[in-house]
């Protein structure tokens, strides 16, 4: 056992992921900086939130622009039962669970309507959700607060001890569940369920043919991505000490889109990258760029308001130089690049699904 231990530490991926681990947990210890912690601790909430939509858009194809809905019903779950909104005190490590379960069955009633939906219609509806539910939450006022949202959320405590606000112990707790994530993702991936996913992605009537039940298989790819978005809405509101629903608003979905895009859709490492890389560039860069512009006095240059340009030309330039993404999925690459030899395989394909569908 000792032996075989050894062997899988000697293997190059192996050897990678022990070195990222260690500076990972070693590295509040050694940049005592708390801004940059608290950066690292809000990327961890979008890394939670690109692995749900991973397993919605990247292993089962299905298109979905509201992803940010389940955002704020994990947040609000938590805003509402751990505050003094309702006088309700649940305790954090419980609502990790229940949170989850809550955003599931969320996804389950946004997934049921869409059973026969696919491409623009399935995003035109998903667009849809994600902008009703921010507006329930605004104009819900006597239970939420409307615009100004619910503040002085109870703090997590562990052993005794509350996390207060500092962004330490909140970055090693979204590092623990990123770590559950990835686990949960990768079983998925490789299980029965993981690959009816990837078959309906490909060829839905194809799937259903073979015997696969198309509509337990959606649904529960829109519970899962959901409880994903879910439990990082805990954590998120948790670090914040306050929700309101201008946090949740359709920029967030597109934001997390553009992370699987960039990443590569249904890689789970190229997800992570990806959502790293856009939390920096949009939390951190383009801050301290406006800062440095400043200084150099160029007072009224404010790159922040020039992300969702930056979200365009990313996903633009994608799309037409690297369609799989920085890190793509072997079989998607496999795809994709086929589709690129022959560009009237995809038109073939989709006119005899259509031809079926009539018939």
């Amino acid at each position: 056992m000792t032996a075989r231990i050894s062997s899988t530490l000697r293997t190059p991926r192996a050897m990678w992921l022990t070195v990222l681990g260690s500076v990972l947990l070693l590295l509040p210890l050694v940049d005592r900086n708390n801004a940059q912690i608290d950066f690292l601790a809000n990327a961890g909430a979008f890394v939670l939130l690109a692995l749900g939509l991973n397993i919605v858009v990247g292993f089962a194809g299905l298109l979905d622009l509201g992803y940010a809905a389940f955002f704020a019903i994990g947040s609000y779950s938590y805003a509402m039962l751990a505050s003094q909104q309702f006088n309700l005190h649940v305790p954090f490590w419980l609502m990790l669970l229940v949170a989850p379960v809550v955003a599931a069955i969320f996804g389950v009633l946004l997934g049921a309507p869409t059973l026969r939906l696919r491409g623009d219609y399935l995003a035109i509806v998903t667009l849809g959700f994600g902008e009703i539910v921010p507006q329930t939450f605004l104009n819900l006022a006597q239970y939420t607060n409307g615009p100004n949202g619910i503040s002085s959320l109870d703090q997590p405590v562990l052993f005794g001890r509350s996390f207060g606000f500092s962004a330490t112990p909140y970055y090693y707790t979204l590092l623990a569940l990123i770590v559950i994530g990835i686990a949960i993702a990768r079983n998925l991936e490789r299980s029965r369920l993981g690959r009816a996913w990837m078959a309906i992605r490909e060829d839905e009537l194809a799937a259903r043919h073979m015997g696969i039940n198309t509509t337990v298989t959606k649904l529960s790819a829109f519970a899962l991505g959901a409880s994903f978005s879910g439990l990082a809405g805990v954590a998120y509101a948790a670090k914040l000490d306050l929700v309101s629903p201008d946090q949740f608003q359709f920029n967030v979905s597109v934001l997390v889109l553009s992370m699987l895009v960039l990443g590569g859709m249904g890689n789970i490492t190229g997800v992570m990258v990806g959502s790293f890389v856009l939390s920096f560039v949009n939390s951190y860069l383009l801050p301290q760029s406006t800062n440095i512009a400043h200084q150099l006095g160029f007072a009224n240059v404010d790159f922040t308001n020039y992300r969702f340009m930056l979200y365009g030309v990313i996903l633009v330039t994608m799309m037409l130089f690297r369609p799989e993404g920085l890190i793509p999925s072997r079989q998607r690459k496999a795809e994709l690049r086929e589709a690129l030899v022959d560009p009237g395989l995809a038109v073939q394909e989709q006119a005899e699904y259509e031809g079926a569908r009539a018939s």
